[in-house]
């Protein structure tokens, strides 16, 4: 696997196909894409942010952070691990996006991990690769309680998310 491009090049390209694109793209097919292995590109995205660039890594790949039209709203939520798809189905069912999952560690402080869920096959992606990869959730380490930020179309939809997360018991509540 021998890139034909320079470092330089290469960097700006990824920057080229990051920008052009809508979803999230996984550093594997970028890896391809470029005849580079992984690790190339994790640190070529490395060092693309610490050039400024606001390049977030999803579960589903690097996507360039742009503004959307919508209100950010943050909630407080808590269930098992078994609720966790059921949780992400209301929020994206009623139009919302899932920006990300934060959660209070006594040690380290806020920890938070970006999501950016748009659907139910963003979930099923998100949830599958949770089991697949063995990797606990954030709010394992909070006894299940955790944040999440939402990008909603308006107030109505950011209502009905948390009328029905009480209804399902997934807010939280002191």
């Amino acid at each position: 696997m021998k890139s034909t491009l320079s470092a330089d090049n290469r960097r700006a390209a990824l920057l080229d196909a990051l920008y052009s694109s809508a979803a999230p793209i996984s550093a594997s097919v970028l890896a391809a894409r470029f005849s580079v292995s992984r690790q190339i590109i994790v640190g070529d995205i490395a060092l693309l942010r610490a050039a400024g660039e606001n390049i977030s890594a999803t579960p589903r790949g690097y996507i360039i952070n742009r503004s959307r039209p919508g209100q950010l709203r943050t909630l407080a939520c808590v269930h098992t691990l078994d609720d966790t798809a059921k949780e992400l189905h209301i929020m994206v069912d009623n139009g919302c996006t899932v920006v990300d999952v934060i959660v209070e560690h006594a040690i380290y402080g806020q920890i938070s991990g970006r999501l950016d869920l748009s659907s139910r096959y963003d979930v099923a992606q998100f949830v599958e690769k949770l089991s697949t990869e063995d990797a606990p959730p954030l709010s394992s380490l909070t006894g299940g309680v955790h944040l999440h930020t939402l990008l909603c179309p308006d107030e109505d939809a950011y209502q009905r998310v948390c009328i029905q997360l009480e209804k399902e018991n997934l807010l939280f509540k002191e």
